[in-house]
């Protein structure tokens, strides 16, 4: 099996190195390039083609969400994942929306780091917990949003479930096991997930379940 081939973006030296050597460590896996800014990301990205871009949000000359949006429009097989700070949870959601695929913190450690990166290459999405929470935090506040509430988009109990188990991160497959269904039934009902919501794609329904406190919802129900 052929390397996965990773890029590194980040606009401090001593961020790429450490991430290389905790790449550089575990088999399969190869830095293809290294890029201080997003204008360097996305010369070297359409140059070299790397499986998997780590990808820094705040960076000089051109940030990673304009990055992220030059790359996924020009090669959409590449895969994103976003270098966090907490404190950028604004900045994360708009990564998202960019064509990420997740997101984990600049004090993850190797292990969270591997499995993100092996989660994102089989095709899913990976948000680190602290992040997310994060996110979630500052999306409860009282706020002025005009934001659709799940019952103003008519989504049914089933959709609910198939939503969350998107959300988890689980395959079209794997949904279709759990609820019993067939596969051609999940379609459907992403489809119709995708034009209630409004999203238009799997981080879009992300991004809903969160701003809609789903998580906490389906929990308690």
């Amino acid at each position: 099996m052929a390397n996965i081939k990773i890029a590194i973006v980040d606009d401090h030296q001593i961020v790429r190195d450490g991430i290389k050597i905790l790449i550089e460590d575990e088999p399969g896996f190869e830095v293809l390039f290294e890029a201080e800014n997003g204008k360097q990301a996305t010369d070297l990205s359409k140059k070299h083609s790397p499986d998997l871009i780590i990808m820094d949000i705040t960076m000089p000359k051109m940030n990673g969400i304009e990055a992220t949006e030059i790359i996924k429009n020009e090669q959409p097989d590449v895969k994103i994942l976003a270098l966090t700070m907490l404190s950028e949870d604004q900045h994360i959601k708009k990564m998202i929306k960019a064509g990420a695929s997740g997101y984990i913190l600049k004090s993850s450690g190797r292990e969270e780091l591997i499995k993100a990166i092996n989660t994102i290459i089989g095709g899913k999405h990976y948000f680190s917990d602290d992040a997310t929470q994060a996110i979630l935090q500052e999306l409860v506040q009282p706020s002025v949003s005009k934001a659709k509430e799940p019952d103003d988009v008519n989504i049914t109990d089933r959709e609910l479930e198939v939503l969350k188990l998107i959300v988890n991160e689980f395959t079209n497959q794997e949904i279709a096991d759990q609820l019993y269904v067939s596969v051609r039934t999940v379609d459907a009902h992403r489809r119709n997930l995708l034009q209630k919501t409004g999203a238009k794609n799997t981080a879009g329904l992300v991004k809903f379940a969160i701003k809609n406190n789903l998580f906490e919802n389906n929990d308690n129900g």
